[in-house]
C-alpha cells in the first residue's frame, strides 16, 4: 500500500446494528452487503464496523462495490482499502471517498487499478 497520511480521523464508525438501522434493514442483510462487497468494514476495534461516510441517502454509496473489488483484486486487505478509501490520495487531490462523493468514480478506479 502507498504511503499516505493517517486516515481521516473525524470519521464515524458504525457497527452493523447500526448500519442496519441508518439503511432501514436487519443486521443479516448488512452482512450479506458486506459478503458481497457493497460495503467494507473493518475488525480493527473490536466487532465489525463501517465508516459512516460510504452511506449516502439511507445506502451504501453505489460506485462502492466496484472501487472495493478494483482494490482487492490489486491485493488490498479489507483494514487497507478502508484506509486508501479515507485517506488523502496524491494523484485524485483528496481522499478517493471524497472523490467518489462528488462522482468521480472513474478517476478513483483508475488510480486503485494503477496500484495493482
Amino acid at each position: 500500500m502507498p504511503e499516505n497520511d493517517a486516515p481521516l480521523q473525524n470519521t464515524d464508525w458504525l457497527t452493523i446494528p447500526e448500519v442496519a438501522e441508518a439503511i432501514g434493514e436487519t443486521p443479516g442483510r448488512v452482512r450479506r452487503l458486506l459478503d458481497e462487497h457493497y460495503l467494507i468494514g473493518s475488525r480493527r476495534n473490536g466487532p465489525v464496523t463501517v465508516p459512516a461516510v460510504f452511506l449516502v441517502d439511507d445506502a451504501p454509496l453505489g460506485s462502492l462495490r466496484g472501487t472495493i473489488i478494483a482494490l482487492q483484486d490489486a491485493g488490498f486487505a479489507d483494514d487497507e482499502v478502508i484506509d486508501w478509501l479515507l485517506t488523502d490520495e496524491e494523484t485524485l487531490g483528496r481522499a478517493p471517498i471524497a472523490a467518489l462523493l462528488a462522482g468521480h468514480k472513474s478517476e478513483v478506479r483508475r488510480v486503485a487499478r494503477a496500484l495493482a
